[in-house]
């Protein structure tokens, strides 16, 4: 490995990049569409969370397939294959709103919703895959420890930007009439995007450092999960994703839902319109892109553990501020889709706290990867498998989230994200710790 590592894989780490910028962008598009389907079926906060959690529970079902993709056919055909399958769930959304509209004027047909959720589904397979080709591949080029790092810090900027301009696409491009057919525009080209990186990808050679034979070692009796430090990072990686989608998905549903609520029991929102509400949450996701830069900038020199702890640390205050300081009004940049410019709107001070989190969060995937897979060797592709069945939680989380706002209001919701946190932290401080050395890795 210590050769090839020497090759110049340039080309290759950026298709790496271009991929996570896809992943971004297909898993960002269950935020603007929670939102248009809340409104368009009528739905409760933890439903219109539904289709961002099949976005995620799809994790569970194809995370080790994808590991036993990776091993057995390679990094390239492996992505070639999510790339399909996210075209084909993008076409299944965009199908669930022709069928929606099969209704009495004024109605929705459920059918659509229903239809919408398999299509975020099946997307959700195909960022699965994608995701366990990009961490090892990038974590593997830039060679493990800090430089690996920072290589996948650098590709999650990529990600960050593509989450950036996807809430802001999906306002600006949401239609008058407010529906999943309303939001076309954004559907057709995220299908474009798949279309094109597939012939990109196709013509662009990747190296495959963990490709397998199909025989099987019986005399091996160790695994990924014989590491107690993977198996505590796999779920700090479950509470992770959860608190990075849960921060966006529930401000963004706290800020577009009415001050006073049309029935008794709804919590009240701030009544803030889902174009700058998209615009607000896409800060948070620029925030990330900023976190990120900043952290392949330095990823070198201070190691994951540190900036893990860090940004724990700091996320759990600014969190906690959000939730008992009083909504004192601040000045938000926002989007104005009517004059196509940028203008300051005013929003509780507990909304930017939030959105500041994304500092925190830009860096809490790539530190705890990192830190995860740290002397796995020989089980590292595995592992990544089973480590994107974790990523579940970015669905699973949200929606608890998301229950808790209907009963108890939004903002006592984010005591979610503070355990969340505060498992991270302890991970960052003891659980990454490898205290299994003794396993054979070569």
């Amino acid at each position: 490995m210590e050769k090839t590592l020497q090759k110049n894989y340039t080309l290759p780490m950026l298709m790496m990049f271009a991929l996570f910028f896809m992943i971004a962008f297909v898993t960002g598009l269950q935020n603007p569409l929670g939102v248009i389907v809340k409104e368009q079926f009528g739905l409760a906060n933890w439903q219109s969370q539904l289709g961002n959690a099949a976005n995620f529970i799809a994790y569970a079902f194809m995370g080790v397939p994808a590991g036993y993709l990776l091993q057995r056919i390679g990094y390239k055909r492996t992505a070639l294959l999510a790339i399909a399958v996210g075209f084909v769930g993008v076409s299944v959304i965009f199908s669930g709103g022709y069928v929606a509209t099969l209704a009495p004027e004024g109605h929705a047909n459920m059918s659509g919703f229903y239809i919408y959720l398999l299509g975020a589904f099946i997307g959700g397979f195909s960022v699965c895959m994608l995701n366990t080709v990009v961490n090892p591949m990038l974590n593997t080029i830039g060679g493990g420890g800090n430089r690996g790092n920072q290589m996948v810090q650098f590709g999650g900027s990529c990600n960050s930007f593509g989450a950036t301009i996807v809430p802001i696409l999906g306002g600006y491009l949401m239609g008058a009439d407010k529906t999943i057919l309303g939001t076309e525009n954004a559907l057709w080209l995220a299908m474009s995007i798949f279309a094109l990186a597939f012939v990109v990808l196709y013509l662009t050679d990747i190296p495959e450092p963990f490709v397998v034979s199909s025989e099987k070692d019986e005399n091996d009796k160790h695994s990924a999960l014989s590491f107690r430090h993977f198996k505590l990072g796999a779920l700090a990686i479950f509470v992770y994703v959860g608190v990075e989608v849960g921060i966006a998905n529930i401000a963004n549903l706290y800020m577009t839902a009415p001050v006073e609520p049309l029935q008794e029991g709804v919590p009240a929102g701030l009544g803030i319109d889902e174009t700058t509400a998209g615009m607000i949450v896409g800060i948070y996701w620029l925030l990330m892109l900023v976190g990120r830069l900043i952290g392949g900038a330095i990823g070198a020199r201070i190691s994951s553990k540190t900036m893990l702890t860090v940004v724990s640390s700091a996320g759990i205050a600014l969190v906690l501020l959000a939730m008992f300081l009083p909504q004192i009004g601040v000045m938000m940049p926002a989007f104005d889709k009517s004059t196509l410019a940028f203008s300051l709107k005013a929003v509780p001070v507990n909304i930017m706290l939030l959105m500041l989190c994304g500092l925190c969060t830009s860096i809490m995937w790539g530190g705890i990867f990192n830190l995860a897979v740290e002397g796995l060797g020989k089980y590292t592709s595995m592992a990544s498998g089973l480590f994107m069945v974790m990523v579940c939680g970015g669905g699973i989380l949200p929606a608890i989230q998301g229950w808790i706002a209907d009963i108890a209001g939004y903002m006592a919701s984010y005591w979610v994200i503070i355990l969340a946190m505060a498992y991270m932290l302890f991970y960052a401080l003891v659980g990454s710790k490898n205290v299994n050395t003794d396993i054979v890795v070569e």
